[in-house]
């Protein structure tokens, strides 16, 4: 989030993020915190087409960069405070950040920036990992989880972080993704190469409260729904997403089944504000935007591309292509329907022209 305001719908806009890079020599790998600035509106017809499009000015994107240690595995902002985000490095180390000057300086044309060091550096976890998430209801509270099915709680401190030694248990492989909940501020979900998705409460290390075989392959990712907490979202290597509703919480029991995608899902989010928009990034290298209140008329369960008009789910808005290798894919919390994904092609920022 950032101080621009909330709602934003006015053309040119502005909007600042940060994301990682995955170099292929560990020493070149940095961290960008970036402010792009004069977007316009684009033409969405042909017919619109006219001279004056020519002097629509092309965006700003002004970057400031630091160096990481290896592979950024993945990057989370603070909810409570943007300027604060902890990255997960392939190196094992997971690392809490603080970027205010970096934001300060792009508001500036000083070329100056003092040396970026982190605030604190955890050394516990015993191999790389992906899972990383911030809570929204307590600040500074965070989560990390890595590929030997380690997770670990971080409380904020007046001294910086102070990290629990003993991992919460019960994972039999990988944890790929952590959740909290939008609501209770000790509950928490895990996703694991297990094929699991489990409950916990940080209260109670040795077991989950919950959990369920949920798909036939790697649970991938999750997504809390931030308006309605009892439904989530997780994704898969099988090509599958579902949406799990946490009232009747039972293996194989989803309440919506979806198949379109033909790759692994790498990445889903619910839409910050519309209780029943999501959007799904696969290695097919598409990414998809869904409407869950438009409803099929007989079943959830909706197949996959099939070049035929009925065989496109009546849930499904948008499709975004053209990018290879996406990896992660946000809704901007604060500009309504702007999506921003990274891929290996790197960087797109778009609002499908339905939203």
């Amino acid at each position: 989030r950032d101080p621009l305001g909330h709602h934003r719908t006015k053309f040119p806009m502005e909007m600042y993020l940060a994301c990682g890079s995955q170099a292929s020599k560990a020493n070149q790998n940095k961290v960008y915190v970036m402010k792009v600035s004069n977007i316009q509106k684009t033409s969405q017809d042909d017919d619109e087409m006219s001279a004056s499009e020519d002097e629509v000015e092309d965006p700003i994107i002004d970057a400031k960069t630091f160096k990481h240690d290896g592979c950024v595995n993945r990057l989370r902002a603070m909810p409570q405070a943007a300027n604060i985000i902890a990255t997960m490095s392939d190196s094992k180390r997971v690392h809490v950040w603080d970027t205010q000057h970096l934001l300060g300086a792009l508001d500036t044309t000083s070329n100056s920036v003092p040396p970026t060091k982190p605030l604190y550096t955890f050394e516990g976890h015993p191999v790389e990992g992906y899972a990383l998430d911030w809570s929204s209801t307590v600040t500074g509270r965070l989560l990390t989880g890595d590929s030997s099915k380690h997770i670990y709680l971080w409380d904020r401190v007046q001294s910086g972080w102070a990290i629990n030694k003993t991992p919460f248990c019960g994972h039999t492989a990988s944890v790929e993704d952590l959740q909290w909940s939008p609501v209770e501020k000790d509950v928490f979900a895990s996703a694991s190469s297990d094929k699991t998705i489990r409950i916990w409460d940080t209260r109670r290390r040795k077991n989950s409260m919950l959990f369920v075989a949920a798909h036939k392959a790697d649970v991938n990712v999750l997504s809390w729904n931030p308006k309605k907490s009892h439904l989530m979202l997780s994704g898969s290597d099988d090509h599958t997403f579902k949406v799990w509703d946490l009232r009747r919480f039972k293996s194989n029991t989803p309440v919506g089944h979806f198949t379109y995608h033909r790759g692994p899902i790498t990445s889903i989010q619910w839409h910050p504000t519309e209780d029943a928009m999501l959007a799904v990034a696969s290695e097919d290298d598409t990414l998809s935007v869904w409407d869950l209140a438009l409803e099929a008329d007989d079943d959830t369960k909706t197949g996959g591309t099939g070049g035929n008009a009925e065989d496109i789910p009546p849930q499904l808005l948008f499709v975004h292509q053209g990018q290879q290798h996406i990896k992660e894919l946000r809704f901007h919390p604060q500009v309504p329907g702007v999506v921003i994904s990274t891929a290996a092609s790197g960087l797109n920022l778009f609002k499908p022209c339905n939203l």
